[in-house]
This record gives structure tokens, C-alpha cells and sequence, in this order.
């Protein structure tokens, strides 16, 4: 097991040598703190954008379903007729220059996986650049827009924003409830009560803090060829190998078998780079991985490889708050 894959386990199952991890985590809670405080206080630049951004982020390490979420929003705006564009930091992305715009079937190690997958599936107007200010920035230069949706960025407060959405694992929660390095919070718990909405992925209903959304299974989509069929195109009960590079794969695994497959499961690090060899399984069985890993895996796919799309459904009570702000930010 990874270390990465040790440190997950601990924070959210617990383990006692978190306990001598107690005085960095001071340290980082006072660091981030500051951090914060600077920024509100006004003494630390921050850009105000023209348009109203809107971040959607989370305070903890490991995947919250940002990019399905994100997905929805980008329809839902356009389907007001609103033009909307997205930035993000485009974690583990090459690119030549920054910022840098992210076109469709640009190569992953380019774009970044994420980034790409939302520029395939959209068209919608891209850049990314860790200093998501900039990239805000070079976007409104090049395209007229009414709205910007932050793919991440809740700590990145050089960037100034009207909306500040959390996702949490609604299984998972905010594990051990404490601060890097001794638990996987990216800022303390408190933190939640100064944004605008918390979204639970996975929760049947809304709780009493914030809205629940869930992801559905919508299509099988073959990579080498593009073809879509129906999530029932693989029989109850087949075998396949289960492919998931996100920041927590179980969630993958536990959806392929909700679909009644019997997956083997191949856990990989968020963003992994991969290749034909590494995904070179035996015995022979069709291959089945995540649309963000896909985007990287195309260019070597076999004819039995596909990944599922999956879509956002947040809860009709999200729809309406969301809609309530849209109308209070672009009246």
C-alpha cells in the first residue's frame, strides 16, 4: 500500500501514531489561518473579477465529485442562456506556457485530465494556471462571458469570489475531523460555516446542513471508438477489470457493483499517468475505468476498453438555491 493510500486509511479510519502529528498540525492550522485572515483583512492583493465567480471546492484531500458537479453547472447555466467559462489550476498539466487554454484532444499531459474532460464534454471556455487570478484574467480577454466557474481554488484566495461551494463525501465525511498532517483537512472544520452551500455526494436526501447530489451512471463509452451503449450493455454478474485514478477509487468500484458486475479492482493514484503495459490485466476481460482516466488512456485504448459516464444529480432543493443565486448574481 502507498503512503498516500496509509495516510487515507488512517485519517478516516483512525490510527494512534496520528497522535505525534499533533504539532504539525498546529503549525498548518496557524499557517492557513493567517493565510485567511490576511486575505479578508485586506492586506494580502486579491483580484475582484468583472463577472461573478463562483468556486467549488472542498477542505479535504481526496475526490468529492467537483467535476460531475462542475459538468451540471456549465449546463445549467447555458440552458439560462448564460455564457460561462471555467478555470482551474490544472493539476499535473505540462503545458508550453501560462496561462494556458485548454482546446478538445489536446493530449492530457498537456491540459491536465480534469480540465480535459470538462473541454471534451463541453466546449466550454478552459484555462488553467495555479494562479487562478491569471488565468481569470486571460479568459475574459479572449471570450466574452457572463459567469466563471473556479474548478477548485476554495484556498486560493488571491481570487476573489461571489459563491463559495463545498463538496463532501457524504460516506466518507471529513474523517478524523483534523487538520494536514494528522487528519485531511485542508483547512480546520470551521471553515464550513463562512461558505454558501455544503453538497453531500452521495446522500439520498438533503441533511440538515447542506444539500444532498448524486452521481448516475448515464453510458458506457467505448475509447476506441466512441460508441455509447446503455448501462445495462454488460450482463448481471460479468467480470471485468475495474480502472479508477481518482481520490477515491472505492467510490467507483462500489458504483460498478451497484450495477451488478463483478469488477476486479485496479486502485491507481489521483491523476496517475498510465500506460498500455500497466493496464495490461490478466485474465482477459473488458476493461471498464473513470472518464477522467479515460482522457489519458485514449491514445493506447483497446477495443474492449470503456469508461462510464456518470452525471450529476443534485437535489431539487440545490436547483432552486442555485437558481436563487444565479438571479441575486446576474439579475
Amino acid at each position: 500500500m502507498a503512503l498516500t493510500d496509509r495516510l487515507l486509511d488512517a485519517w478516516y479510519k483512525g490510527h494512534p501514531a496520528l497522535a505525534l502529528m499533533r504539532p504539525l498540525e498546529s503549525l498548518y492550522r496557524r499557517v492557513v489561518n493567517r493565510k485567511r485572515a490576511r486575505f479578508l483583512a485586506g492586506q494580502s492583493e486579491r483580484y475582484k473579477a468583472p463577472v461573478p465567480v463562483i468556486v467549488v471546492g472542498n477542505i479535504t484531500i481526496g475526490g468529492t465529485g467537483k467535476t460531475p458537479l462542475i459538468l451540471w453547472m456549465i449546463d445549467y447555466c447555458r440552458a439560462r442562456g448564460l455564457r460561462v467559462g471555467v478555470v482551474s489550476r490544472g493539476y499535473g498539466a505540462r503545458p508550453p506556457s501560462l496561462p494556458w487554454r485548454v482546446h478538445p484532444q489536446q493530449p492530457a499531459e498537456q491540459a491536465g485530465d480534469e480540465p480535459l474532460l470538462i473541454v471534451n464534454r463541453t466546449g466550454v471556455p478552459l484555462m488553467i494556471d495555479p494562479d487562478r487570478s491569471q488565468a481569470v484574467r486571460a479568459l475574459l480577454a479572449q471570450e466574452p462571458l457572463d459567469l466563471i466557474l473556479s474548478d477548485d481554488g476554495l484556498q486560493h484566495y488571491r481570487l476573489a469570489r461571489d459563491l463559495e461551494l463545498v463538496l463532501i463525501d457524504a460516506v466518507r465525511g471529513l474523517g478524523n475531523r483534523r487538520c494536514l498532517p494528522a487528519g485531511p483537512l485542508r483547512e480546520p472544520v470551521e471553515r464550513l460555516q463562512s461558505v454558501d452551500a455544503l453538497l453531500y455526494n452521495g446522500a439520498a436526501t438533503d441533511q440538515a446542513d447542506g444539500y444532498g447530489f448524486r452521481l448516475k451512471p448515464s453510458a458506457l463509452v467505448n475509447l476506441l471508438t466512441g460508441e455509447r451503449q446503455p448501462v445495462d450493455h454488460f450482463p448481471p454478474g460479468q467480470a471485468l477489470h475495474a480502472v479508477a485514478g481518482i481520490g477515491n477509487p472505492q467510490r467507483f468500484f462500489n458504483t460498478l457493483e451497484g450495477l451488478h458486475w463483478r469488477p476486479v479492482p485496479h486502485a491507481f493514484a489521483d491523476h496517475a499517468v498510465f500506460t498500455a503495459q500497466a493496464l495490461s490485466f490478466s485474465p482477459s476481460l473488458p476493461v471498464v475505468m473513470t472518464e477522467k482516466d479515460a482522457v489519458k488512456c485514449a491514445p493506447f485504448a483497446a477495443p474492449d476498453w470503456w469508461y462510464l459516464a456518470v452525471e450529476a444529480v443534485p437535489s431539487p432543493a440545490f436547483v432552486s438555491w442555485f437558481d436563487s443565486q444565479l438571479n441575486r448574481l446576474l439579475p
